[in-house]
């Protein structure tokens, strides 16, 4: 368990119960800033961009002896971002993308402290079955698909859709808490 006092600079909950697996002295700090990405940018960069900016506007309200961490979670076939449906055929979309694919969910996260910082990312291959059109309507209808990133979250009825995962699961949810964990040792000892 890490010792120190943690901002987190995300309004996520599902964010906030998984940095409890790491520190229970968490202060939750959201970040404010511009998340436009740079065009033609890859998941993969995408997230370490995005979690760098959000990383930067808390450090710049926070005392510099803070142990800031910051995150941002994307979903992408074929390395093209799907980001939170804007509506019910938003959702449909995306489900009738993911169906009986193979696709790659990417948390990216930085770490900074006293002027030092780190930034990494985590891959994980999600395979969701072949959907029936009945499955997709069920799922759409709920309230689920609508705040998450590739309209779906792993940890609830769309865990009805997934064939299986290569990868931590955490990262899925949003926070890669085993990876996480030992880099903010790794940068601790810095």
């Amino acid at each position: 368990m890490i010792k120190e006092k943690i901002i987190l600079a995300s309004a996520s909950p599902r964010r906030k119960e998984l940095i409890a697996y790491i520190g229970e002295n968490v202060t939750v700090c959201p970040a404010d800033c511009d998340e436009t990405l740079p065009e033609n940018t890859g998941a993969r960069e995408a997230v370490e961009y995005l979690s760098k900016i959000k990383n930067d506007a808390v450090q710049k309200i926070s005392d510099k002896n803070d142990l800031i961490i910051s995150a941002d979670t994307v979903v992408a076939v074929d390395d093209k971002i799907l980001g939170k449906p804007a509506d019910k055929e938003d959702a449909r979309r995306m489900m009738k993308l993911l169906s009986g694919k193979t696709h790659q969910v990417y948390t990216g996260v930085t770490i900074s402290k006293n002027g030092k910082e780190i930034t990494f990312s985590e891959k994980t291959d999600v395979d969701f079955y072949d959907l029936k059109e009945r499955e997709i309507e069920e799922y759409i209808s709920t309230s689920e698909p609508y705040d998450k990133a590739g309209g779906y979250a792993i940890q609830g009825k769309a865990g009805l859709l997934v064939k299986g995962i290569n990868g931590d699961y955490y990262n899925v949810v949003g926070l890669p808490v085993a990876r996480l964990k030992r880099e903010i040792e790794k940068f601790i000892e810095l």
